[in-house]
């Protein structure tokens, strides 16, 4: 079935595609066979909506809700350690907000920009454009999972994750047409993440790397 199409935002390093933003699994409409495909959709606005989760912090964050059609997991959730329990949920509201913004057709949506910064922002805005101008969205499962934190500093770090992309797909807006593809060994992608902790004490997407096809996320 379809998987999303995806993008990427510089050139491929090595194995690596270095990315400062991932994409959404793609099949032949829409999308390089290099690139890099984002993983689940949230939505800004949408009846059936069920709202992301909570984070237990003073900051106030963005409320950033799913359409009923679109869900992301993650795997684990919680590490026991405040330090990278705190990265691992921004993370997640970072995918979320993405998401959301390619569903609302918003490269600009206040989600998406509260958790980027800088080149990651940039790349961020011009990927939802990609769909926007393609006139495409996204729904489906993806599951991201194996999630490991390294924290470098009292405002760097880094996470290696999975995302299991065989269940998301993209969907022409107009038609409602899923876009179908075979699910294979690149509907699993190994991601490398690098993040910031502002002032506010969220930690911001800096850069994004990822590896399509990668042994080590294979079912």
């Amino acid at each position: 079935m379809t998987r999303r199409p995806r993008l990427i935002s510089t050139a491929a390093a090595g194995a690596m595609a270095v990315l400062l933003l991932a994409g959404c699994g793609g099949g032949g409409d829409g999308g390089s066979k290099d690139n890099d495909k984002i993983a689940g959709a949230d939505t800004g606005g949408s009846a059936s909506a069920s709202p992301s989760a909570s984070a237990s912090t003073s900051v106030d964050r963005p409320r950033i809700d799913l359409p009923a059609d679109v869900k992301l997991t993650f795997t684990p959730e919680k590490t026991g350690d405040a330090v990278k329990d705190a990265i691992l949920r921004d993370n997640a509201e970072l995918l979320r907000a993405l998401d959301a913004a390619i569903v609302a057709q918003d490269p600009r949506l206040p989600a998406l920009e509260y958790y980027t910064e800088g080149q990651g922002a940039v790349a961020a805005q011009q990927w939802v454009k990609s769909f926007k101008d393609a006139g495409w969205t996204i729904t489906g499962t993806v599951r991201y999972f194996d999630r490991q934190v390294s924290v470098e500093s009292k405002d760097k770090a880094s996470l290696t994750y999975c995302g299991d992309e065989s269940k998301g797909y993209s969907k022409v807006i107009k038609t409602n047409e899923i876009k179908d593809t075979k699910v294979t060994k690149d509907s699993y992608v190994a991601y490398g993440v690098q993040v910031q902790k502002n002032e506010k004490g969220v930690w911001e997407l800096v850069k994004i790397a990822s590896t399509r096809g990668a042994d080590r996320c294979q079912p």
